[in-house]
């Protein structure tokens, strides 16, 4: 494999790299990187900013409709928001050259330092529709797809694809080779078919025939939830890097301590006073992006994921905690969720009240 890399890592645990724009072009470090991945309706902007600032070696957006777009649909401009996010890569999702052409190009007019093209999503509603992982059902027409977004763009271009469609067509060494023979800076394999959905448990030893195939650098995805997995994943797949998305849900540091642990290095877990801190910049930011009510909403399995961790409500708190609609609510359970048994204990016994309650 090369070690000529199209994303800076940075120091883990030092925030972004200040790089200028066009610098991803080539010969930054991505090698034993992290990487948030792509999370449909999950990797905000402020979920982004948060484990970026940590120490993640990038993230990338949650899935943007490049027709909706390139027509300046609203919500799909706020899913590629980057402001704050350095690199700022954009993954844009469609089945039409024209239209994932235009998406690209309005991607990099606003920003976008990367472009990644989803040949991956399992969702029914998207393969439904001929985009994601359905894409790897007709290669040559991905590959029209994938020479359309490289064309209209100058920054770099990557993609992210399952090991095909099903098991007796796992064909992503053959896509991956497209994308190289195109000038994709590289691709990141999801160790699973379409058709098993998220069933099972990622194959990344099947990821090896991609690292095989190209010269480009490879990122492994699929249940890697801590650095032992890492480890093991980038050991069993061949690959340059990892990317983590279920498991960051709720914890955005989990990403820059893999990242920081693949390089030999450490970055201290946040406290639980830090992580509430985290949780209610994050949450705000949802309100500030989206409005009140519809903030709310785009946090509730945000506000789910952090109490779960957290592990300090009970469950009618948690219920209130994400069905609430009043935000002061929502911002007061969240930072409770965070707070020491111990704490809680004394904070009960002040207000003998709430025990009665």
């Amino acid at each position: 494999m090369t070690t000529d890399h199209y994303l800076s890592a940075g120091a883990p645990g030092a925030g972004p790299a200040a790089l200028p724009r066009g610098f991803l072009s080539a010969g930054a470090l991505l090698a034993r990187g992290a990487l948030l991945a792509p999370l449909s309706g999950v990797t905000d902007l402020h979920m982004r900013r948060i484990a970026r600032r940590l120490g993640a070696t990038a993230t990338v957006s949650e899935m943007v409709a490049a027709e909706d777009f390139a027509r300046g649909t609203e919500e799909a401009r706020l899913r590629a928001e980057g402001e704050g996010v350095l690199p700022h890569v954009v993954q844009l999702a469609g089945c039409d050259p024209h239209w994932m052409a235009e998406g690209a190009r309005l991607a990099e007019a606003n920003g976008a330092d990367v472009i990644d093209v989803n040949m991956g999503c399992p969702a029914k509603a998207v393969t439904g529709g001929q985009a994601g992982s359905a894409l790897m059902r007709d290669l040559d027409h991905a590959e029209r797809l994938l020479a359309a977004v490289r064309g209209a763009v100058a920054v770099p271009v990557t993609v992210k694809m399952r090991l095909g469609w099903d098991d007796a067509t796992r064909n992503a060494p053959d896509l991956a080779r497209r994308a190289e023979r195109l000038g994709y800076a590289a691709v990141t394999v999801h160790g699973r078919t379409r058709q098993q959905f998220y069933t099972g448990r990622a194959d990344w030893a099947a990821i090896r025939a991609v690292a095989q195939a190209v010269a480009i650098p490879v990122v492994a995805n699929g249940d890697i939830a801590g650095l032992d997995d890492a480890r093991a994943c980038l050991a069993a797949s061949g690959a340059d890097a990892v990317m983590i998305g279920r498991a960051a849900v709720g914890r955005p540091w989990l990403v820059a301590a893999v990242a920081a642990g693949l390089s030999n290095e450490t970055v201290a877990e946040p406290d639980a006073a830090a992580k509430a801190d985290l949780a209610a910049e994050h949450y705000e930011g949802l309100l500030a992006l989206y409005g009140a009510r519809m903030g709310v909403r785009h946090a509730r399995k945000h506000l789910a994921a952090y109490a779960d961790h957290a592990g300090g409500l009970d469950r009618d708190e948690r219920t209130r905690l994400v069905t609430t609609t009043d935000p002061d609510e929502a911002a007061r359970l969240l930072r409770r969720a965070f707070e020491t048994p111990a704490a809680r204990s004394a904070g009960q016994a002040a207000r003998p009240e709430t025990q009665a309650a």
